[in-house]
């Protein structure tokens, strides 16, 4: 069995976010990118497949030679071996054509990857690259087993959670508790410095080009105000807030 973990490198949720005024685009000047923590969540799992069935697990991620230290950390964590696609990305649906590429050459039974990015949050990429290879497709999974050549899961829904089990080849979008993270071990990390990471050319036409970036000034105005001067509370939720 062969499952793909695809993987994003995100800012840090601690890093504090800033558009560089000379190109209006977000600078990654003093950020700190780490793999998505719900792609952790999946890479996580699929080892645990690994180690119980003995499953090989390919780590795929779309992006530059930035990225490649994260890469190893997944390869520490114990996946088999990596790919980069290099180069840099800008739209859900060019990221996807690129893992379909990828799959469409080196057939994968299982494809995971997080529910969604942390940082443009769109959550739409397993269910594009499942499309366009005709794969069995359920996001968010919380739960995953293997029965025989079905997967039995785990998927949240409005109100609750249902249980399925469907066939492979798959596409998952993963979320807690899929599984808890993974620290590397010594071992690992010494393994994953002499491990290759293949590297490909990006072969995307649908390029989206990022022109502009925005991030909102909150001009929120706080008032103190003292306990004895009700009145002028109650005036000021009346004239500014408009609750009264």
């Amino acid at each position: 069995m062969k499952i793909l973990v695809c993987i994003s490198c995100v800012p840090d949720t601690t890093s504090k976010i800033a558009i560089d005024p000379s190109t209006s685009q977000i600078s990654s000047q003093g950020l700190t990118f780490i793999v998505g923590p719900y792609d952790d969540y999946a890479l996580s799992r699929a080892i645990e497949l690994k180690e119980s069935m003995g499953a090989e697990v390919v780590v795929l991620h779309v992006g530059g030679a930035e990225s490649e230290a994260l890469i190893r950390k997944c390869l520490a964590l114990g996946a088999d071996s990596a790919v980069r696609i290099n180069g840099s990305p800008t739209s859900s649906s060019q990221i996807a054509t690129a893992i379909v590429t990828y799959v469409q050459q080196n057939p994968m039974d299982l494809i995971l990857m997080g529910k969604e990015s942390i940082d443009y949050n769109s959550g739409i990429i397993h269910g594009l690259v499942a499309g366009a290879l005709g794969y069995t497709h359920f996001n968010p999974v919380m739960h995953l087993d293997m029965a025989g050549e079905s997967l039995q899961l785990e998927v949240e829904m409005d109100g609750g959670k249902m249980e399925v089990s469907c066939p492979l080849p798959a596409v998952l979008g993963c979320q807690e508790p899929i599984a808890e993270w993974k620290i590397p071990s010594m071992r690992g990390i010494m393994t994953a410095r002499t491990k290759e990471i293949v590297v490909l050319p990006l072969e995307c036409n649908n390029q989206v080009k990022l022109v502009k970036a925005d991030i909102a000034e909150t001009a929120r105005k706080n008032k103190m105000i003292k306990a004895e001067d009700a009145e002028q509370l109650i005036d000021l939720l009346k004239t500014e807030s408009n609750v009264l």
